[in-house]
Order: C-alpha cells, then structure tokens, then sequence
C-alpha cells in the first residue's frame, strides 16, 4: 500500500517523495509498541520509498516532531530530544536516503534538537527544515516566520520554509516573512490543499490542483526552490504543481 501511494505520485511528476517516516522517532514509536525497532522502521520505510522511486525520484528522509514538549513547558529534556532525533536519522542515512527532511515544526528548541541530532549522525547529507504556521502568522509555540528563518540561517540548513499550515494565504505571507529575513536561502513551501472541511464523515480540502498550481507558481516567483504538497494534496495535485512550474 505504501509504495503504491508512493508510485502514485512519481508518476504524477514529482522528483522528489518523502519517506513514511514523519512519526519514526523511538518517542513516536513507542505508541505502537515498535520503540525498539526504530532502525528497523526506517531502514524499511527508505527501501520501499527507493525502489518506488525507481531513480525517477529523489528520497528524503521524513523526520517529524517528537510530538512531546522539551524542558521547561514539558519533561522531555533537550539532550534526549538531541538523542531521539539521531536515533531516527542514523537509520535513515544509513538505509541510503538522499538528504533527510525535518518537518512540520513549531517550536525552535526541538527544530535545534533535531538539527543537530541529524547533524551528529549524519554530517554530510542535505538537511532541510519547514515549520508549520496557523492562521495568526505563528507556529502553535509562537514563533514568527522571521524569527524562524533567522535562527535556521544561522543553523546553516540547506534549505528552508514552511509546510502544512492554516491556509495557503497564510503559507504565502510566511514564506514571504521568510525571505526578507533571510534572503538568498533556498526556500520549500509544502503547503496543505487548502483548508479541511467535513463532509458527512469524510474530511476533503477546497484547493484544487488548479489552485494549488496557481499558488506554486507564486511560491517559485517568491523564491522557492522546492515546491510540493502537504495534507490533503493527491496525485492530481503534485501533476498541476509539476505542469505548472516546469
């Protein structure tokens, strides 16, 4: 089923897939019982996007938060974070990924944790951060675009910006927050297909790939030199996206 999905949207254009992976740290892992297995997770996880793949693609190792709050607002110390993060990128490396993503971020301490945890494990791959943003032009910890894109400048990533998010208004204006702060950083917006709704028990998202591609093309006019899409963007998204900035 996962590479299925994965093939899907290879053959939609995108060259690059992300890992099934966002939740592969022991701290994550440990909901279901695998938090020994977290080499074993991930190593599976690139092998089935790899051979998806198929070298039409590139492979990022997908790393999401830790999904707990570091000392002082939770229990999680800073060095444990460090700890979980290098855990989880050390089987991603060396299961041969082609740069490793960390993602969906919001609050600075864990986008340093997880920084130099990869780091650690595996200096000389691409490393790249997006945060998440809610509809007040912050992430749900606070941090403005700016203040983000200041401190990954200074963290030297390869690349950075803002994923997932309240809206695709509100994605654009950060992203833009982000490159006047930064300028010349290679930017990645991945936003979410616009905003969710319910329809009886289903949740569907009112952008389109002709929306979503609309906006890509404002993203790489901004800057952006990774463009995708984040929940609720299918097969027929990627295809706009790819149609609309080649």
């Amino acid at each position: 089923m996962v590479a299925d999905v994965h093939r899907a949207y290879v053959e939609a254009g995108a060259d690059l897939i992300l890992t099934c992976t966002f939740g592969g740290t022991r701290a994550r892992l440990s909901h279901a019982g695998l938090a020994d297995r977290v080499a074993e997770v991930n190593r599976r996880a690139v092998e089935i996007a790899r051979e998806a793949a198929a070298d039409r693609a590139y492979v990022a190792g997908d790393i999401g938060p830790l999904g707990e709050l570091l000392v002082p607002l939770g229990k999680r110390t800073y060095e444990e974070a460090v700890a979980l993060f290098a855990e989880q990128a050390a089987g991603l490396a060396e299961a041969g990924v082609d740069l490793l993503y960390i993602e969906t971020m919001s609050s600075l301490d864990e986008v340093r944790a997880a920084v130099e945890g990869a780091r650690r494990v595996a200096p000389d791959l691409p490393l790249t951060v997006t945060l998440s943003f809610d509809a007040k032009g912050r992430t749900n910890m606070g941090v403005r675009p700016e203040q983000a894109a200041q401190v990954l400048a200074e963290l030297r990533v390869d690349g950075f910006g803002a994923n997932c998010g309240a809206s695709l208004e509100m994605t654009e204006e950060a992203v833009c927050r982000m490159r006047e702060a930064a300028p010349g950083v290679p930017l990645i917006v991945k936003p979410n297909a616009g905003l969710p709704r319910m329809v009886e028990d289903e949740v569907l998202y009112d952008g389109t790939p002709e929306v979503m591609a609309e906006y890509a093309r404002r993203f790489v006019d901004l800057g952006a030199r990774v463009v995708g899409g984040c929940c609720g963007s299918t097969p027929a998204h990627i295809e706009a996206i790819a149609r609309a900035v080649r």
